[in-house]
């Protein structure tokens, strides 16, 4: 019998959606469908005016929290014909970076991260900064699309003058598919809900939130169905949401990500 025979997984993301369907098919499950993280497109409109700020600011502190959006910064900067001066900017600051994927993103542009965090969380990252940033700080923040409560909060009791670059917005997810999800969760019509981002855990949650439903939801995902995250960013995601079991592969990759639920489900079968 297949590891995931019987067992209905929902897909919260919207990238691979047919190869990870199939390896869930291959390995005897069921792939639903369920997109929690909406459109996300790249907001050019602010962003030359964000950077001209940038080279010019003379800031105290750059926090670079995604790696494709720091790329984004810099080629960007390049298209201006200002990329040399945007380099220089941060070289003449300390410079914070949250995750891996950043950090090598910055080793390729020739800059070394001063503080990082040790968990590739938002928190993790706060953790850090606290030894480091000082009060009253000038600082430019790089985010995803997507809030950053506990840093934010973090910058405004340093009472930092901070400024947020985004260049990537995120349009949310269309509601009757999060009504869904959540009704197909607190049913027990799935078994696991695979989370590929942060977006998709602050989406499907708020909104289990706003509909007074976030009881029904956190109640389970603590007894009948599994949280899947990608990686430790996702997973902390969820925590920071009330979720306290959750299965995260060694390897950050999605298909990695259904070989642990695999494993998770064989492992919980032998204890019975």
């Amino acid at each position: 019998m297949k590891r995931l025979e019987g067992k209905t997984i929902a897909l919260a993301g919207s990238r691979k959606l047919e190869e990870i369907s199939k390896i869930i098919t291959n390995l005897g499950g069921t792939p639903l469908v369920r997109p929690a993280q909406g459109t996300v497109f790249l907001d050019d409109s602010r962003l030359e005016d964000d950077l001209r700020e940038l080279v010019a600011g003379k800031y105290d502190w750059f926090i670079f929290t995604t790696g494709i959006g720091t790329e984004t910064l810099y080629k960007t900067a390049e298209k201006m014909g200002v990329g040399k001066e945007f380099l220089h900017a941060i070289g003449q600051a300390k410079v914070a970076a949250r995750g891996y994927k950043t950090v090598n993103m910055l080793k390729k542009l020739g800059i070394t991260p001063v503080v990082r965090d040790d968990d590739g969380s938002t928190a993790g990252l706060v953790r850090a900064l606290s030894a480091h940033l000082t009060k009253q700080e000038k600082v430019a923040l790089q985010l995803h699309g997507d809030p950053a409560p506990k840093l934010i909060s973090f910058l405004q009791e340093q009472q930092a003058a901070y400024k947020e670059i985004l260049p990537y917005q995120h349009i949310p997810p269309q509601q009757e598919v999060l009504d869904q999800l959540v009704q197909e969760i607190i049913s027990g019509k799935v078994d696991a809900v695979n989370f590929t981002s942060t977006p998709q855990a602050r989406f499907l949650f708020s909104f289990a939130r706003e509909s007074g439903q976030l009881d029904a939801v956190l109640e389970a995902f603590a007894t009948n169905v599994v949280a899947l995250a990608v990686g430790k960013v996702t997973a902390a995601a969820l925590r920071d949401e009330g979720i306290e079991r959750i299965v995260v592969p060694e390897v950050e990759r999605m298909g990695s990500a259904i070989i642990a639920l695999e494993n998770f489900y064989a492992e919980a079968k032998s204890t019975i």
